[in-house]
């Protein structure tokens, strides 16, 4: 044995006796192999570019390092690359006839473009990221059932299906189904129509992995609660492995069966928030990359900066795109100011001050009436200062316009909204996000 592969042998075991102290790489270490050793650095060979991101960012590189630090008795710093570990041959049977892999997701209800290779991670997704990573160590073993819940556009999805992906990737003899909760539900109903309920059973309850998205669908539904728990129980019980996606946590989700909520909520449910501006960054690039578009990282950032929709982010950097084509060769920044300058108005256009203000009432929960009126309750103050801010910035309505709109007596109440909403941007975080959305909301209502 060489001692690469002792050094790397002896280190798993160490860690494997306080695999608690180690929460991030630990269940990962398995899509980890030793490529090179040196005295002050150690080259890890990891799965997919994905896990190599994941594992150069914060906290996974930190207990990594850390680790085989301990290990060696000096300082060691981790290069990682992207260099899949040689599969164990398998013995080849007299007829060896393999599906294509496109057929097989198509089967299976797989997409081949979701993988880990093209998901970008950051501190919103991480720990989902690594769950997935973890899962794929072995089926039924770790996190059993994995739920992931947020809004639309989070990653969810892309989650799920790249850890069916991989596994079908790794062997084509495993049994995996993704299906849309309503899928679930049509597919029982046509059953039961049919007579055919024991083929609907067999299809489902003997997967190895079942993926369900939007699981909130079968919520209200107590027939098909009823037969998905028994599926549930069925693959659970023969060691196979479920991963559930919802829009919010089993114990938010109204209508679902108690039996149901308890089985879903066994596992590790992760809360997996909306893409920070470096992760719509990091996507934005990625898809960039996918479409052969190029673009210089000045005009992502920008791109980011004003589309905090993923799911629009590809969207517009096509639009984007189809702009220049034909004039240069990539994408460049006065390109993409150019861009959203010109819509910046053609929305502006659009919009009235009532807008401004029904779109206001509406993210504080007050009335229009209110807000319009003299009371000077807390929490018609802000909502106030928000409307006289918006108008003045996004309307460039005059002073005493918006005096007149908002039924005030002066201008003078405007011009210290102005002032206040501009100084609490630089203050308060949260005044600055709340404003970043509902501006969103305003231009995309409109």
């Amino acid at each position: 044995m060489s001692i690469l592969s002792s050094f790397w042998n002896q280190f798993v075991k160490s860690i494997a006796k306080d695999e608690k102290k180690y929460p991030v790489f630990f269940p990962l270490l398995k899509q980890l192999h030793p490529v090179e050793l040196t005295e002050d650095k150690i080259v890890l060979g990891c799965q997919n570019q994905g896990l190599r991101f994941f594992l150069t960012q914060g906290k996974g590189r930190y207990e990594l390092e850390a680790a085989i630090s301990d290990q060696a008795g000096k300082n060691i710093k981790v290069e990682l690359v992207v260099a899949p570990g040689r599969k164990k041959s398998k013995e080849t049977p007299l007829l060896n006839y393999q599906p294509a892999l496109n057929d097989l997701y198509y089967r299976t209800g797989l997409h081949a473009k979701y993988s880990f290779d093209n998901f970008a991670v950051s501190t919103t997704n991480q720990v989902a990221y690594a769950a997935s990573q973890a899962v794929t160590n072995g089926l039924g073993h770790t996190y059993n059932p994995l739920f992931f819940y947020g809004g639309v556009g989070v990653g969810k999805t892309h989650l799920a299906q790249a850890v069916g992906k991989y596994i079908l990737n790794q062997d084509q003899g495993k049994k995996i189904f993704f299906c849309p909760g309503d899928l679930f539900t049509n597919e029982l109903v046509e059953s039961i129509r049919d007579k055919s309920t024991p083929a609907f059973r067999r299809k489902y309850r003997k997967l190895n992995l079942l993926i369900v998205d939007d699981v909130q669908f079968i919520a209200g539904k107590e027939r098909v609660q009823e037969e998905f728990f028994h599926t549930f129980n069925s693959i659970i019980s023969h060691g196979g492995q479920i991963i559930l996606t919802a829009d919010r946590p089993p114990s938010e989700i109204k209508g679902l069966a108690d039996r149901l909520r308890s089985r879903f909520s066994g596992g590790l449910s992760v809360d997996i928030e909306p893409p920070d501006f470096e992760l719509r960054t990091a996507i934005l690039l990625i898809k960039a990359k996918e479409k052969n578009i190029e673009i210089d990282i000045e005009s992502a950032k920008l791109l980011a900066e004003k589309v905090s929709d993923s799911r629009a982010l590809e969207g517009t950097l096509l639009t984007l795109y189809s702009k220049v084509l034909g004039k240069k060769e990539k994408i460049e920044f006065q390109d993409a100011e150019d861009f959203f300058s010109k819509k910046q108005k053609e929305v502006v256009n659009k919009v009235t001050p009532q807008d401004v203000l029904k779109t206001v009432c509406s993210y504080y929960n007050v009335r229009q009436s209110h807000v319009k009126g003299s009371s000077r309750t807390s929490n018609l103050v802000l909502p106030r200062q928000i409307v006289m801010y918006l108008l003045r910035q996004t309307l460039k309505m005059k002073y005493g316009e918006i005096a007149y709109f908002l039924n005030k007596k002066d201008h003078t109440t405007v011009l210290y909204a102005e002032e206040k909403i501009s100084g609490l941007q630089t203050k308060d975080q949260s005044v600055k996000k709340e404003l970043e959305l509902i501006t969103q909301s305003l231009f995309q209502s409109t």
